[in-house]
């Protein structure tokens, strides 16, 4: 009999597979200890309001509280959002995180003070005060910050109204997290000897890249059948989270959300057109590439499930766990040897957990604070795609460990703009490596088809979302409904004119949008596309060897937020507000396409 594949239940996963929370809070008491904490200092904290006027040491000693509040409250946060996602069926862990997300609403309403009254001493008081006491220096770029915010800041009541709402605004993507992770039930794939394969979130795109036509098509069928049977409820949800959205923005005197989500990081809105403008003037790329993937299959017609599965059928290339982490340090040595041990960190202290259960979060990512470890989350599936999704998060985990390092706690963080490079400069690292030193041609070629693939899911397709992105909050703030009948047939439309009327319009892609987590991200998807792009170029810079390039780039990794993201990316070598770099990763993307094309005969 053919051998099933069965999800692992969470306590059936190897201790050594699992991330070690207990570094943050040994125990359950730990945690409610810091709980109880965080919410004594929100409460303190009112004794300062009112006071930013009286002085320097006064401004002082009100930004230190606020940012100690913070402090405490994100490690107690970190905490309870790991634990749900690593089995969002436990009722116990999705009570906890919930329980803190409200303490987190009722905390920002308890300081949603701080930066209006900022705001009332104005930029000249700011920097009189900065004048007389030298310690305000170290909050520079932070009032800065804040105080470019002043017409987009409402009053203290006002302010405090609004945080006191965020646990409500964030109902709508609860509702579909807890859907889409723990409640749809899919149907098993069978293949052709009898195996079955349980059909979840996470071994979807394990399945999508089956040689066997059948196995995928069964699987983009079976996922989509049950997403088209709760559409009408994914359209509320996602529609209720888009008015919240364009909501919040007029209410702080934006013109769109778009403008709003991209002034957070203080980045050009051009930057966003420009993104877009480029990729509708290279999708013929795209079709080409999708047209050769049609004539080296050798199929009568090609469609959206037959766009995953390697062009030279099953993988030669297949790692486990042990295997994966030696590549990835060996693919990295070039950033040098304290960005390796940093690595070599993580590998040792299970700061990762790997292996996929039921009910644990889809995908991946790299979380932490400033005072826990920088974890990583994986649904590891011995495959290419895993191995490039642990140098992609080790990107960002070696962000954030150089950048706390090198960093106070007020710019220990980043914004999501230059998290995205930094995460891809490693993909594009892994990828030279990788054609460096896999001379067989058919694996060449598969590399090379990963890479591609790679660029299609990560420039073509964040910029489809983000262009369907805009569409959902201008038809919103239109005042006219978004229906999950509107939703899919623009989103249809959307995917037709990137991939060519006969494959972009495959009929079951149309439901795609109900399960896109990014989309109550709010704007966040262009940026995977653009971090790409600047990656490219900064990866070229790298394997120059040129270590003043080296050296721009991991300062680049440990500035934080102490500059703003553009400058900062000005900084390393790669201007932003232009469209060079744009072209530099569509002319990398041609060149390898044309080499795959001529390995494949």
């Amino acid at each position: 009999m053919p051998e099933n594949k069965k999800v692992l239940q969470r306590n059936e996963v190897p201790e050594e597979m699992t991330w070690n929370l207990g570094l943050i809070f040994k125990d359950e008491a730990e945690f409610e200890a810091a709980f109880t904490a965080v919410k004594d200092l929100a409460d303190k904290f009112s004794q300062y309001q009112g006071t930013l006027a009286s002085g320097p040491q006064a401004l002082l000693t009100a930004t230190e509280a606020l940012l100690a509040t913070y402090r405490a409250a994100e490690k107690v946060y970190v905490y309870a959002s790991m634990k749900n996602d690593q089995d969002t069926t436990n009722s116990t862990q999705q009570g906890l995180f919930a329980k803190t997300q409200a303490m987190m609403a009722q905390l920002e309403g308890k300081l949603a003070w701080f930066n209006p009254e900022l705001l009332a001493l104005g930029e000249q008081q700011v920097a009189s005060y900065q004048q007389a006491e030298p310690k305000l220096q170290a909050y520079a770029q932070l009032f800065a910050d804040t105080l470019r915010f002043k017409e987009h800041t409402l009053s203290s009541t006002e302010e405090k109204l609004l945080a006191s709402l965020g646990d409500i605004f964030a109902a709508p993507e609860n509702i579909f997290s807890v859907l889409d992770d723990a409640d749809l039930q899919f149907e098993d794939v069978v293949a052709k000897d009898g195996s079955r394969t349980e059909l979840t979130d996470s071994t979807y795109s394990q399945l999508l890249q089956s040689s066997d036509r059948d196995v995928r098509q069964q699987a983009f069928e079976k996922l989509y059948q049950v997403y088209q049977q709760f559409l009408r409820t994914f359209a509320k949800t996602l529609g209720s989270h888009v008015h919240i959205q364009n909501f919040t923005a007029q209410t702080r005197h934006y013109d769109s959300a778009r403008q709003a989500a991209l002034n957070a990081n203080n980045i050009p809105l051009s930057v966003y057109d420009n993104l877009v403008s480029a990729v509708h003037q290279h999708r013929d790329l795209l079709q080409r590439y999708v047209a050769l993937r049609q004539k080296v299959l050798a199929l009568p017609d090609l469609n959206m499930a037959d766009l995953y599965t390697p062009l030279t059928g099953k993988p030669e290339l297949s790692y486990t766990f042990e295997e994966g982490k030696k590549i990835a340090l060996k693919a990295l040595a070039v950033l040098g040897p304290e960005y390796v041990a940093n690595v070599q960190e993580a590998f040792d202290n299970r700061y990762i957990d790997v292996l996929p259960n039921k009910g644990k979060r889809g995908g991946a990512y790299s979380g932490g604070s400033y005072d826990t470890a920088p974890y990583i989350l994986l649904n590891w599936n011995d495959d290419l795609d895993s191995l490039y999704t642990l140098v992609h998060e080790m990107g960002h985990s070696m962000h954030s460990q150089l950048t706390k390092k090198h960093q106070p706690y007020q710019y220990g963080d980043y914004s999501i703009f230059v998290a995205e490079i930094a995460s891809t400069t490693n993909e594009n690292l892994l990828t030279a490596y990788l054609l460096e030193h896999e001379k067989d041609p058919a694996v060449q070629a598969y590399v090379l088809n990963y890479y591609l693939d790679g660029f299609k899911g990560t420039v073509y397709r964040q910029t489809q979302f983000a262009e369907f992105e805009q569409w959902l909050h201008e038809k919103d703030a239109a005042g006219q409904p978004l229906t999950a009948d509107e939703m899919s047939a623009k989103y249809l439309e959307i995917n037709q004119d990137y991939y060519g009327k006969k494959v972009g319009g495959t009929p079951q892609i149309a439901y795609e949008w109900a399960r896109i987590p990014h989309f109550y991200y709010d704007f966040y998807v262009y940026q995977y596309a653009t971090g790409f792009a600047a990656a490219s170029t900064l990866a070229g810079k790298i394997l120059n060897d040129d270590p003043a390039d080296t050296q721009a780039y991991l300062d680049y990794l440990s500035a934080g937020s102490s500059a703003y993201p553009i400058e900062i990316m000005q900084k390393a070598g790669v201007d932003m507000t232009q469209t060079d770099y744009l072209e530099t990763a569509f002319g990398i993307f041609e060149r390898r396409l044309t080499k795959l094309e001529e390995v494949l005969g």
